[in-house]
């Protein structure tokens, strides 16, 4: 498509106002590049509305002059989805201003937000109305609730809660031709054929804008234990997994294992962080119970499954939290991972997600045929031992310059990574999306039946390809 016309660029500016619309340079560079710092791209302005009619009037405009649309939410994603391209002829629609609670409903524990409502927000909002909205991640402060449906974001407490998709009860959508889909009730049962909203949760803004969510809230933590545990391996840490399971259902509420070298490199970057455990170990659990109704039920249980797992053999050390600090803190460890390991070098990092039980085996095979493959390169993998979840991060050898190692070889790494997942029935990108960075790779290993639903949606919902280029579809 052309660059937008001075006559689209001049309306957006009469329309939105100063604070609506902007081509200052300064003001859009930090837009222009991923979180990762890896893609960069350009724009002729930034789009910043207030309401959802303002949404309305930008899309109709775009459409009517064939201008392309970027949305940004917090652009904290880890694949480059709200990144522009590189040619400069789209806008940037940031959703960041659209910041509204509009309702929240203490009865049915509900709360609608608009698209640009940072999420930690959102939790104070449920938490003053006496609920809790369960999806957290480390970008808690940054990432949006527009950018986290459309991403079909996961979090730390998936195992129990699930993804954006299961937490989404309403949307509503601003289509490619400015009409709105107003879907934003919370329906138990409706029949009138398949479900419209499930088609942009996950959908990466390719087919339409969402401008507000009709959110699940569940009953607020009375009382929750939070313990790090040290195991000698994933295949001992799945078995953790299943004999808390057993023991505490429903109540354990994340499983997270991560690997001695990544806790090492967070306290290298940040020195004034503890070690929750003396000991080193080859592998460590973060786990968190938690309880609605007893303060001290949340903390029983999990001593007591510990203990058993302890009589078993299957932990070596174990603290759990004496105070809420206490847990904050080792989930601040957690959440650093992403930023240490960026702090450390260049990388190739992948989100994949595998059946839960051939997690451990996926961790163990990448492993092995990396450094079969790559003498020197090594491999860190963590995430949610719980959903299947595996970050898994490929670092050049010690001795070599990083970028040049990552542009010689980064491409064959990153298909031992993939194709260790695929093997085992599993997901190139497990909570993250597709974005701009693997688009190129979906169409080359993905389902054609699956691309070919992708493409025939985004015809029929976007005809004219306004939205999001580049992004998702191959």
């Amino acid at each position: 498509m052309a660059a937008p016309s001075s006559a689209l660029l001049d309306q957006l500016a009469t329309h939105l106002g100063p604070r609506g619309f902007t081509r200052d340079r300064d003001l859009i560079r930090p837009w222009l590049t991923d979180w990762r710092g890896t893609t960069h791209g350009e724009a002729a302005a930034l789009l910043s509305p207030a309401s959802r009619e303002d949404v309305q009037y930008i899309v109709t405009q775009a459409a009517a002059h064939g201008a392309q649309l970027t949305m940004q939410g917090g652009n904290s994603g880890m694949v480059a989805g709200a990144t522009p391209g590189p040619d400069g002829d789209g806008l940037i629609l940031s959703l960041r201003r659209m910041t509204a609670i509009r309702a929240i409903n203490v009865e049915a524990g509900l709360l609608v937000a608009e698209a640009g409502v940072i999420l930690a927000n959102a939790h104070d909002a449920a938490a003053a109305a006496g609920w809790r909205f369960p999806l957290t991640l480390g970008g808690k402060g940054s990432a949006t609730i527009g950018g986290l449906v459309s991403t079909n974001a996961g979090g730390t407490q998936v195992l129990r809660h699930g993804t954006m998709r299961g937490l989404t009860l309403g949307l509503e959508v601003v289509l490619a031709d400015g009409s709105i889909l107003n879907a934003l009730a919370p329906l138990a049962k409706d029949n009138r054929g398949p479900d419209p909203k499930q088609l942009f949760i996950g959908g990466e803004g390719a087919f339409g804008v969402i401008t507000a969510a009709t959110l699940k809230l569940v009953p607020a933590i009375v009382g929750r234990a939070v313990a790090w545990v040290t195991v000698d391996s994933p295949a001992t840490a799945l078995v953790l997994l299943r004999t808390l399971d057993g023991a505490i259902g429903a109540a354990l509420e994340a499983f997270e294992i991560l690997p001695e070298l990544a806790l090492a490199h967070v306290m290298a970057h940040n020195p004034a962080a503890r070690r929750p455990v003396a000991d080193t170990a080859p592998w460590h659990v973060l786990i968190e119970v938690v309880d609605s109704t007893d303060p001290d039920r949340a903390a029983s249980r999990l001593t007591s499954a510990l203990a058993t797992a302890l009589d078993r053999g299957l932990i070596g050390d174990a603290v759990i939290a004496a105070t809420e600090a206490q847990a904050q803190a080792y989930w601040q460890l957690r959440d650093s991972i992403s930023l240490a390991e960026r702090a450390q070098g260049p990388a190739i990092q992948h989100d994949v997600s595998v059946p839960v039980a051939d997690m451990p085996g996926f961790i163990t095979a990448v492993d092995a045929r990396i450094m079969a493959t790559f003498p020197g390169a090594t491999t860190l993998s963590f995430g949610h031992l719980g959903d299947g979840n595996v970050h898994c991060h490929v670092r050049p050898p010690g001795e070599s310059d990083g970028a040049a190692w990552i542009a010689a070889y980064g491409s064959a790494a990153s298909d031992i990574v993939y194709h260790c997942a695929m093997a085992l029935g599993g997901s190139i990108s497990a909570e993250h999306g597709i974005g701009r960075a693997k688009r190129a790779l979906l169409g080359r290993v993905g389902d054609p039946a699956r691309i070919s639903i992708l493409r025939a949606m985004k015809a029929a919902l976007d005809p004219h390809a306004i939205f999001n280029p580049g992004v998702l579809i191959p």
